[in-house]
Order: structure tokens, then sequence, then C-alpha cells
């Protein structure tokens, strides 16, 4: 059988989503369809996005892919509550653990102030500016 390898920037949709079917497909087999998604929104009195999380439950674990803040937001304290919003609803979910990673032009200051202790670092991510870690955070939550 022939084989040929194509490396693209610009997969179809179709491929893409072929790929990562596949994958979900044979993790099913491990994960009994335990995974949840958990989103946390806070929304101004005209509906404009504040701020939100997103991320899913799983395995005892909250696992936060993304947390944002509006600059004109930030430093007020939004940001720990919609953490903190996400967590409470994780613990509902029966969740023990919350995980997340960020790099060092993000937020990595931020999260050991609300608990979180760093459990890794990825050095040399080459930016546009200068050389960037990532930083690998864990939570314990509840007692």
């Amino acid at each position: 059988m022939q084989m040929s390898l194509e490396v693209t920037e610009s997969p179809t949709p179709a491929d893409e989503e072929l790929i990562a079917a596949q994958v979900r497909a044979h993790n099913r087999a491990h994960t009994e369809g335990v995974f949840r998604t958990l989103c946390v929104f806070a929304r101004a009195d005209d509906g404009t996005l504040m701020g939100g999380l997103t991320g899913k439950t799983y395995w005892d674990y909250l696992d936060v892919y993304f947390l944002w803040v509006a600059p004109e937001h930030r430093g007020t304290g939004l940001g720990s509550k919609i953490l903190a919003a996400a967590e409470s609803e994780a613990i509902q979910r029966g969740c023990k653990h919350a995980v997340l990673n960020t790099f060092s032009f993000q937020a990595p200051d931020f999260y050991p102030k609300v608990g979180y202790e760093e459990v890794g670092v990825l050095h040399g991510y080459r930016g546009i500016d200068k050389l960037h870690d990532r930083h690998f955070l864990h939570k314990l939550l509840g007692d």
C-alpha cells in the first residue's frame, strides 16, 4: 500500500474533525462518558461579557481551559469570583482537584493567590518578543 504524509497549517474541517472523533471514540472505552462542559460567564446588565471561564469536569478533576477577564475589569476580583464559581460547581459534581496551565505572559502570579500550586513548568516557548514559560498548576478542592 502506498502512503503519503501531508503536513499542513490549513486542514480541511472534515479531516480535522475525523481525527478528533476517532480519538474520542477510542477514549470512550476508558472514560465512560464522564466528561462534562463547565462554563461560567460574567455579564454586565446589557448582556456584554465581562469575563468567563471554559473547562470540563471528569475523573474527579476540573480542567480549566480558558479564564478571561476584560481589561477594564482586571484587578477587581472578578477573575477570582469566576474561578470560585467554577470550583464550587466542580465540587458539586464530585471533583476533588482543579488543574490548569498558563503562560508567563498571562497570569502565573494570580493563581497562587487563589490556592493553586505550581506542579511543573516548561521553559523556552519562543514568543514574538522573548522566550516564555508555561506553568502547570493544581488545586485541591474542598476538604
